[in-house]
């Protein structure tokens, strides 16, 4: 690693596709299968930047086994899938600010706690794969998921650059939290909460509500 590196580390859903309301309805009706009823927001809250299988074992029941685990998984993801599948598109703002940073030496890395199948079905099949140095599935690159830091200090790892010279953008609590713990600084995207939610951390240099509203330079101070 080199003190020069710089890098820009993205969490996908809600900070690259502003997608977490349809995985949130998604869940709830995966729930009120089961006869559970779900608050949105508190369970937003609870649970994004959490892995699947985290997310299952702590609702439907922690003696689950690994396959009954990704059976259930996969039946959310299909719910999710239909329902988001006809809105897919970047946050307003995203594509000129990656190309923008990317001219000007940043290193670009997404983050998720995603599943592989996610990952596919954003990065893959919208054709932003590519535009990244580095990918980590938080499913299969980490044990686990955030508040702990490990996706963020993998990321980092890969591109090659320091925590401290690392900016992570993020729409969760948690996620946040996860890029506190890792000593990076965050950029938050107010696709799913109100400003006043990120109001504890002292890590958050950024708040806005789209990438048009966010100048790449400024972030070099």
């Amino acid at each position: 690693m080199t003190s020069s590196s710089r890098a820009l580390i993205f969490d996908m859903d809600g900070t690259i596709v502003d997608n977490m309301s349809f995985h949130t309805q998604a869940w709830i009706a995966f729930f009120e299968r089961r006869g559970k009823t779900i608050d949105p927001d508190q369970f937003f809250r609870d649970t994004a930047g959490r892995q699947g299988k985290e997310i299952i074992r702590h609702y439907v029941g922690e003696e689950l086994s690994d396959d009954e685990v990704m059976a259930l998984t996969h039946e959310k993801e299909v719910l999710y899938r239909e329902m988001y599948g006809p809105h897919r598109r970047t946050i307003e703002g995203f594509d000129a600010f990656i190309e923008t940073a990317r001219a000007r030496g940043w290193k670009l890395a997404v983050a998720t706690s995603a599943s592989p199948g996610s990952a596919r079905f954003v990065l893959d099949e919208m054709g932003l794969r590519e535009r990244f140095d580095e990918v980590v599935i938080g499913t299969i690159d980490v044990p686990r998921g955030k508040p702990h830091p490990d996706v963020f200090l993998k990321a980092a790892d890969r591109c090659g650059v320091m925590p401290a010279q690392s900016i992570v953008f993020e729409d969760a609590p948690l996620g946040v939290e996860a890029a506190r713990r890792a000593g990076m600084r965050a950029v938050v995207l107010t696709t799913t909460l109100p400003p006043a939610a990120f109001a504890e951390f002292d890590n958050v240099i950024a708040i806005v509500n789209d990438f048009s509203q966010l100048d790449v330079d400024a972030l070099l101070a």
